[in-house]
């Protein structure tokens, strides 16, 4: 080999390894999907596709934490796909399971919740304007008493089956 010719087999290396660094970044990035607002950290927000004429769906977060020293509390919620937001927390009256609109969500200092499909607590969209289709995403406006507000992005998509973690959440 020559020596130009192990020049350019060096710069095609190189290229080739900026090429997977960019590619690994860049897929590192499409699959993060967390947010802040003040200490607060919401972590994947989504919500399940919609059927023809479903007018509810929930939202979901795999995580809202707090890594303040402060206790906070999620007060309200908004979004364009929807005339009307409420939080939500399911529990049970006798035998039956309620869902009810509770007026804030605690987040104590130092903690996380889970606000996942099946879980207690998530965020209910009233009165949806269209269907939400696998795939779309969505603003939704989260507003903390201590952090502010923080728009998010909701991701639409088919739930894992998992037992009944599969089923459409219809109220």
């Amino acid at each position: 080999m020559t020596f130009s010719s192990i020049s350019t087999l060096r710069h095609l290396h190189a290229l080739a390894s900026a090429a997977v660094g960019a590619c690994l970044l860049a897929a590192a990035g499409a699959h993060a999907h967390d947010f802040k607002a003040g200490d607060i950290t919401i972590d994947h927000p989504y919500a399940t596709p919609t059927v023809m004429e479903q007018k509810t769906v929930a939202v979901y977060i795999r995580h809202l934490s707090n890594g303040g020293d402060k206790a906070d509390r999620l007060i309200s919620a908004s979004t364009p796909v929807a005339r009307a937001v409420e939080i939500h927390r399911m529990a049970m009256d006798g035998d039956v399971m309620r869902m009810r609109a509770i007026p804030a969500l605690d987040l104590p200092a130092g903690q996380s919740l889970e606000l996942k499909q099946g879980g207690p607590v998530h965020v209910m969209l009233l009165d949806l304007k269209q269907p939400l289709k696998d795939g779309a995403r969505f603003p939704l406006v989260l507003r903390f008493e201590r952090g502010g507000e923080k728009e998010v992005m909701v991701w639409v998509q088919t739930p894992r089956r998992r037992g009944d973690e599969g089923a459409a959440h219809v109220h």
